[in-house]
């Protein structure tokens, strides 16, 4: 009975801490794009949803923990982006565009590869740039809302002390007992609190498909699907990234009219459903990445409630939870980015383009971040030449790519790699 019962409660706190941990992220980015508080319920119940049924239906398929969640970083990227030309349609347009790029990745594989060969001091630059401005947002919180925002910080570092995973649940709830003492009960009608879908017909523009919907596309891509692989591979599983791309894309593209922005595998809160934690055997663990997906998608139903909460809140102390559960990825970002000494330079100019904020054209920081870096790259980039002599008792010619091994096929991995997770996984 407890081995039955044990994926179940991993699934239950994977999709309790998922939800907790970023739902405030979402409402902002979609906030932040144009949407009202009524299509902002609606994108995060849709969302719920279908993660919700990606997550069931990878996880019945494949006997594989392929946990489903929203792009967190692409909501970033949405409040680093602000509203786009054409306000809340044309975001809307944009997630399709996005969504089915997704689909075409999962389709065609070279494209997946082609995003995931994207230098990862850039990528990760890109990232670390949309995510500073609302990791900034504790900070000035503190500032403006001293005695709101403090219990709020406090209860975040005692909880990251001693119980990490709880750390930014537990900062909402405290939040959410401030908002109650302080807010104005009017907001919190019964009407608002029941959730409700809000169909948006999408709209076009040139300047959001390159300025938001390849951005959000790319940090999806780079920041959740191939980590979130990374993850799988990691734990000693082959899971079949064509079909996941294909999955969550096309869960992305049922979103997208309801106010979804993106649906991806899940990279933070994977470990969860994946490692020995969810359950001794290898073989039994989908039945936590199936239970997470149905409990996001019932706690989708708080979806109103939620909204409703949020509205009647001061945007900085939203803004303060949100960066609150974005300082880790902040940190894995940057530590990506300057890892390396010979692209430390182009990591760094990606990442002052894209925390600029700039726009230029009608297209947002985050694109021009990464053109910028990658153009960096190309100008001043110089490959390592190869030594001159071998060593004397070395065995021929050394093979850069794999470390100064020999090249012979013998000495090369017969074994998943977690670094190159698409290569490593099934298509």
């Amino acid at each position: 009975m407890a081995g039955r019962v044990q994926p179940l409660l991993a699934g239950v706190v994977t999709a309790l801490v998922g939800f907790a941990s970023s739902f405030t992220v979402v409402l902002a980015g979609l906030r932040a794009a144009g949407a009202s508080d009524a299509q902002a319920a609606s994108g995060l119940l849709a969302l719920c949803v279908a993660c919700g049924l990606a997550a069931a239906w990878l996880g019945w398929r494949h006997r594989i923990p392929m946990s489903v969640a929203w792009s967190t970083p692409g909501a970033a990227l949405l409040v680093a982006t602000g509203p786009p030309p054409g306000g809340w349609p044309v975001a809307v347009g944009a997630f399709l565009v996005s969504g089915a790029l997704i689909v075409a990745a999962g389709l065609f594989p070279p494209l997946g590869r082609a995003v995931a060969a994207i230098p990862k001091p850039v990528a990760g630059a890109m990232l670390a740039g949309v995510l500073l401005p609302l990791c900034t947002a504790p900070v000035r919180a503190l500032v403006e809302l001293p005695l709101v925002a403090g219990p709020v910080v406090v209860a975040w570092l005692a909880l990251h002390r001693f119980a990490r995973r709880w750390a930014v649940p537990g900062a909402l709830v405290v939040a959410v007992a401030a908002i109650a003492a302080t807010a104005p009960p009017a907001g919190l009608t019964a009407a608002a609190l029941v959730p409700s879908v809000t169909l948006t017909m999408p709209a076009w523009d040139a300047s959001a498909l390159v300025g938001l919907a390849l951005p959000l596309f790319l940090v999806t891509m780079a920041a959740q699907n191939v980590p979130g692989m990374a993850v799988l591979v990691g734990y000693g599983y082959r899971p079949p990234f064509g079909a996941a791309l294909r999955a969550t894309g096309l869960a992305s593209l049922l979103a997208a009219p309801a106010g979804g922005h993106a649906v991806n595998l899940a990279a933070i809160t994977a470990a969860l459903a994946a490692s020995p934690d969810a359950h001794p055997d290898p073989e039994r663990r989908w039945i936590a990445s199936i239970t997470a997906g149905l409990g996001l998608a019932l706690l989708g139903l708080g979806a109103g409630a939620a909204t409703a909460l949020v509205a009647v809140a001061p945007p900085i102390l939203i803004e303060a939870v949100a960066g609150l559960a974005l300082l880790g990825a902040l940190a894995t970002a940057l530590a990506s980015a300057v890892a390396d000494p010979a692209t430390r330079e182009a990591a760094v100019v990606t990442f002052v383009v894209t925390a600029s904020g700039v726009t230029l054209i009608g297209v947002g920081g985050a694109f021009w971040g990464l053109a910028a870096g990658c153009l960096m790259l190309l100008l001043f980039h110089r490959r390592r030449l190869p030594p001159t002599e071998p060593p004397a008792d070395g065995p021929g010619p050394a093979d850069h790519s794999s470390g100064g091994r020999s090249a012979t096929p013998t000495a090369r991995r017969t074994r998943p790699s977690a670094t190159d997770p698409i290569r490593s996984a099934g298509t």
